[in-house]
């Protein structure tokens, strides 16, 4: 289903008033597959031995390790010192109205679970004027148990940004349905397998987002994109840059997405460790391109497991769309 924006603030409160209840139905699969893990005791498609090492060996493994070597304290510190990092994007197919449109992306904040992050963003965000802002998931930290201490720091970080054309998000694997109702109360819009036209004068573009494809498998490509035009100018919000191949297949023109954190812990030279998602390393971290698609998979504002990074800073992105072709360089 697509709706239609020219956004005033008035047109956002009227759109997510009357979308309550489509939010509920498409969010079906999703409380299906949370019942489902409920039943089986747990609430991670990885099981009981996987949650047993990562919260029993592998966390208090590296966290003990960090600090036997006297470097958890600076990989805390890193985890607090968000950069800013603008994009000037080349899109052959843009919409002539578009160009310079500046579109802000946050991704992985997993905000419960790093003291301060908060309050150390919303300043940074206040500073940024967007036309859009997309946020692609991963808002708590634990993927489950309750959701209470997400809120009131997401709240901070909704009522920084001023954008335009509103604040749009999709949920990923570490959050719960639940997570959608609360996000909308603070303002935002989620998309769960559906799309937005955004118009600006007579042109328009699609902004699409599936639900997380990496652990609840809820993601439905083909109804994100039912209704938008052949040749319309694309943007995708999926948590993990897995789907790219159908991404582009499906003729979307920009994937953005999250999950990886770009390893959280890189080395020099080498790079990280692990890249977090089923698909080619180049496509964890960065600017990417696959069959004339274009798509930026971020490191994410936020911590997994432990929140310390290294050589991995967290990042707010901030794209300006440009018309045009212009040679691929990576940041």
């Amino acid at each position: 289903m697509a709706d239609t924006i020219d956004m005033t603030f008035g047109d956002v409160e009227e759109r997510t008033t009357a979308a309550k209840a489509t939010l509920a139905e498409r969010l079906g699969p999703r409380v299906a597959v949370e019942q489902h893990f409920a039943q089986l005791g747990h609430t991670y498609r990885h099981g009981k031995a996987f949650r047993f090492f990562d919260q029993h060996i592998m966390r208090p493994g590296l966290e003990i390790g960090l600090r036997v070597v006297g470097q958890y304290n600076a990989g805390r510190r890193n985890s607090l010192s968000p950069q800013v990092r603008e994009i000037s994007l080349h899109c052959p197919t843009l919409p002539a109205a578009f160009d310079g449109f500046r579109l802000l992306h946050l991704s992985d904040f997993h905000i419960d679970g790093v003291d301060g992050l908060a309050e150390i963003l919303a300043p940074m965000l206040r500073r940024i004027e967007p036309d859009l802002c997309v946020f692609t998931g991963d808002y708590r930290f634990e993927d489950r148990g309750p959701c209470d201490g997400v809120y009131p720091r997401m709240r901070q970080i909704t009522e920084a940004i001023s954008a335009k054309h509103g604040i749009w998000g999709i949920l990923g694997n570490h959050d719960s349905a639940e997570i959608a109702y609360g996000l909308e109360a603070l303002g935002m819009h989620m998309l769960v397998n559906e799309n937005v036209e955004v118009r600006r004068g007579a042109d328009s573009l699609w902004l699409a987002g599936v639900d997380d494809p990496f652990d609840y498998r809820c993601d439905d490509l083909d109804a994100a994109l039912t209704g938008v035009p052949e040749g319309g100018f694309k943007i995708l919000l999926a948590h993990v840059p897995e789907i790219y191949q159908t991404a582009a297949a499906r003729g979307v023109n920009l994937y953005l997405s999250g999950h990886t954190h770009a390893g959280q812990i890189r080395l020099p030279i080498i790079g990280s460790l692990k890249h977090n998602s089923h698909c080619p390393k180049e496509f964890s971290y960065g600017l990417w391109r696959h069959a004339g698609m274009q798509g930026y998979t971020t490191s994410g504002v936020g911590c997994s497991s432990v929140p310390v990074r290294f050589h991995c800073p967290p990042e707010i992105v901030v794209f300006e769309l440009k018309c045009g072709s212009e040679a691929f360089e990576k940041p």
